[in-house]
């Protein structure tokens, strides 16, 4: 029951602090710092007991609830599924321990934050296709009260603006889930059935409707241009923890979701839509290195390379879903890639976000010409957001690195001309993050920036953890290549 214990305990421990209110700001921190690791520590359980050479999807909890519909909760994980549910435990123990100005309501920052959790994770554990909605939908919920309850600028706008996009987008989502289950006979939700009879298989249009309707959903999720306009706002209005969730679990939600379902599910129509996909996926990566180049302003710059680099992802998962160009390696190498792709852009994009989060804490500003020459009284953090940033532009030694290269390779096997214009992304993302080190670190030292305190002990564990392991799977890519390729050989091979 480990995989239902890392669900209902978040949840518990948000119900405690909404509903109990004696609570101390230090206290509902430290409830929810502990209550976070839970969750973290039944991951590390399940990656321990799973098989990474026995079945696809393992450590299976099951309760049937409306039989007669097909109806069940149903949890369990694949090695994909697997690697993203532990990077966002890890990163909600993170934002949950990175100190942030609660304003007075620590109890229901810290509720939201662990309630966001639960509902975060049931996504990635869920094996039942409706069970996966429900928790698709809440997180919009929890996201949505952290970032109007707790944000700045704009906050009430911004968080409406990514309820209605996404909400939008999930409808479309919900109409191609009621779709694909109608198919089914009998009828049924659960998603290793479905993925074992392909029930739209040689269905034409429908096939093709239902097809449209989940790449919406999903692309608006991760989001690809240009679907994208409510990622910018939500991001630089939102307190740093909450960005660096949004980035590093819940866009995930859109990749992953791409995989779990269209991918798997409706592979053959998937491999008609492959090529159109990978060219969007190839503007959003040019698109949003470029834009992010022209940002003056430090969260909105981070924001747009999110689109990059999930354009990164998706291009990978449309170049594995070409079931008829390139070959089975090429394919599984890009499948993989985009995995590695989703955790480390987790890990590196989560950590750059809680770096903003320490200077709007000491600044109160994002604009990089208020910055310079910091390098001197701040050197923890000069040396974190460099090593996050070189992370982000791939160089090697990093899992930035680790995932494009797999993605590209792979890619160039199936699409070799989308391969080579992606490469210029990589080139413009290195020019935008040495200008920003550039522009923070070096130069004139503003005289009232003399005094500014380094990273205090909170934030240089946290970002350290995050890094720390940015680096392993970097220099030691096999402890999640071989969790990973156990799905991938399934889902591109056919095992």
């Amino acid at each position: 029951m480990i995989l239902t214990a890392a669900l209902a305990v978040p949840l518990l421990g948000a119900v405690a602090l909404a509903f109990w209110r004696g609570w101390s700001q230090s206290a509902a921190r430290l409830w929810a710092i502990g209550i976070s690791v839970i969750p973290l520590v039944a991951m590390a359980v399940a990656w321990w007991r799973f098989d990474t050479s026995g079945t696809m999807f393992q450590l299976v909890e099951e309760v049937e609830w409306v039989p007669s519909l097909g109806m069940g909760f149903r949890l369990g994980v694949d090695g994909i599924a697997l690697a993203v549910a532990a990077m966002s435990a890890l990163l909600f123990t993170g934002a949950a321990a990175y100190p942030v100005d609660t304003r007075g309501s620590a109890r229901q920052y810290y509720a939201w934050i662990l309630f966001l959790e639960a509902a975060s994770l049931g996504v990635f554990l869920a094996l039942d296709l409706l069970l996966f909605y429900v928790f698709f939908d809440l997180t919009l919920v929890a996201m949505y009260f952290l970032i109007a309850g707790w944000g700045h600028g704009k906050p009430q706008r911004a968080a409406l603006k990514f309820f209605i996009y996404t909400l939008f987008g999930s409808l479309f989502l919900l109409l191609a889930i009621l779709g694909l289950y109608l198919a089914t006979d009998p009828l049924t939700f659960d998603m290793r059935e479905l993925i074992a009879r392909q029930p739209l298989a040689g269905a034409g249009a429908i096939a093709n409707v239902v097809m449209a309707a989940f790449l919406l959903g999903f692309i608006i999720k991760t989001p690809l241009a240009p679907f994208h306009t409510w990622l910018p706002s939500a991001h630089v209005d939102a307190p740093a923890p909450a960005s660096a969730i949004l980035a590093g679990v819940l866009l995930k939600m859109g990749t992953y979701g791409l995989i779990r379902i269209p991918y798997s599910m409706m592979a053959d129509t998937f491999a008609e839509w492959a090529l159109p996909l990978a060219v969007l996926a190839l503007i959003s990566i040019i698109y949003g290195s470029l834009v992010a180049l022209g940002q003056k302003d430090i969260k909105r710059r981070i924001a747009y390379t999110s689109i990059n680099h999930m354009g990164y992802a998706v291009l990978g998962i449309a170049a594995a879903g070409a079931l008829l160009t390139g070959s089975e390696a090429a394919r599984s190498m890009a499948l993989t890639g985009a995995t590695i792709e989703m955790v480390a852009h987790g890990l590196i994009t989560g950590s750059l976000f809680l770096i903003t989060g320490s200077f709007w804490q000491r600044g109160e500003t994002y604009d990089f010409a208020a910055y310079g020459g910091l390098s001197a009284p701040t050197p923890k953090l000069a040396a974190l957001t460099t090593l996050a940033a070189f992370a982000s532009l791939g160089l090697p030694g990093l899992a930035g690195f680790v995932a494009e290269f797999h993605i590209l390779v792979g890619t160039f096997g199936v699409y070799p001309w989308l391969a080579a214009i992606a490469l210029l992304g990589l080139l413009i993302t290195a020019a935008l993050f040495l200008r920003m080190l550039q522009s923070l670190f070096f130069g004139q030292l503003p005289e009232r920036w003399k005094s500014m305190p380094d990273l205090n002990a909170a934030e240089f564990s946290v970002l350290g953890i995050l890094l720390l392991l940015v680096v392993v799977i970097g220099v030691y890519p096999a402890v999640l290549i071989d969790l990973i390729e156990t799905s991938t050989g399934w889902l591109v091979g056919g095992q």
